[in-house]
């Protein structure tokens, strides 16, 4: 499934009920601590994520996209709650996942699943499927083992298993069908969002597009809010119905998923566009590679962090952090090229 070619089809089920974000991310920022020496001081920080404010409706499918060390994994385990912020708020459904007890936040993890990128790794093979799935119910649901069986059973059917799959290990599974298993855990206490980490990354591609085409069935008959991480745009223009580019810790661009990839506007965006292999162009010569590297997140870049990359750099882009600067309604970059455009005129004059 190339970029140019995949179909959007979240936009057209995603329907939001309510104008209360259900997750809302407040100038977030996570550092992680450098240390040395012998009393194993913090002499610097990597900043993983630094300063990102988001907010994801209610039926939503935010995907987050990026080079490796963005700061993607990052959020999701600073929403998850596997790592505690530096600085800022991150709000479910209103609440500060960093003032609630350790009893609140294991009741609302109920509400926040995970379906992980190697489906080999995530379930344990000693377990049969039964216990697999089953095992978010033994922790927070009271039910008798026939009941949780039962419920099981069901779960599996949601995801196309048949039931004798109950008796089976991992390991009697191809990837495809562990990922199913996988995905039929996330939903078994009935989540309101599931958090995508390369959900497609590590199964084959006839399987990759049943998974999609599954998952896309579930979040519309479920009502699910999906955030997803992955690095195939592909993945990200068939299943997502908004865009956050991340570069550095920052969130660059932001915006409708279509919008974004029939107007790309931040040069960060359009270079991660570019270097994907397009099947109607032959050759590697029809690549474009993104030159440098990313700096490191001890000591990132003054201004704008993609500066040392940017082809269309300016002397303000490297002393001057760049403002939000919106292209339309929904749709906004961070980049001082847009300042002063028509796409940005149109916006404030509305």
């Amino acid at each position: 499934m190339s970029v140019a070619g995949a179909q959007h089809e979240t936009e057209t089920v995603a329907v939001q009920t309510t104008d209360t974000p259900l997750v809302e991310l407040r100038d977030a920022t996570l550092y992680f601590p450098v240390r040395r020496g012998i009393l194993n001081r913090a002499k610097a920080w990597v900043k993983a994520l630094d300063g990102v404010t988001l907010t994801v409706m209610p039926g939503d499918a935010l995907g987050l996209v990026g080079e490796s060390g963005c700061g993607k994994s990052t959020l999701v385990n600073g929403l998850l709650q596997l790592e505690k912020l530096t600085g800022g708020q991150i709000l479910f459904d209103g609440r500060d996942l960093a003032k609630l007890s350790g009893r609140d936040l294991r009741h609302l993890r109920r509400d926040m699943q995970v379906v992980f990128q190697d489906p080999f790794w995530s379930l344990d093979p000693r377990w049969l499927v039964r216990d697999i799935v089953g095992e978010p119910l033994r922790v927070h649901e009271d039910l008798t083992p026939e009941q949780r069986v039962a419920r099981v059973a069901e779960l599996l059917a949601t995801v196309g298993i048949p039931q004798d799959a109950l008796y089976k290990y991992p390991h009697e599974f191809s990837g495809g069908m562990r990922q199913r298993i996988a995905i039929a855990r996330a939903l078994a206490l009935q989540p309101r969002m599931v958090i995508l980490d390369e959900p497609t990354s590590a199964i084959d591609v006839l399987s990759q597009y049943q998974i999609l085409l599954m998952l896309t069935e579930l979040k519309r008959r479920l009502g699910l809010t999906f955030i997803l991480v992955s690095h195939d745009l592909s993945v990200v223009s068939y299943l997502a119905s908004r865009i956050a580019v991340m570069y550095l810790g920052k969130v660059v661009e932001y915006g409708p998923t279509r919008e974004i990839f029939n107007n790309p506007t931040h040069p960060y965006t359009r270079a991660l566009f570019a270097a994907v292999p397009d099947p109607s162009k032959r050759g590697v010569e029809s690549l474009v590679s993104l030159k440098g590297e990313v700096p490191s997140a001890i000591d990132p870049p003054s201004g704008c962090r993609f500066h040392t990359r940017c082809t269309q750099v300016m002397d303000r882009c490297r002393v001057e952090a760049p403002e939000t600067i919106h292209v339309s309604k929904d749709h906004w970059a961070a980049c001082w090229l847009l300042e002063g455009t028509s796409e940005g005129k149109a916006v404030a004059a509305q």
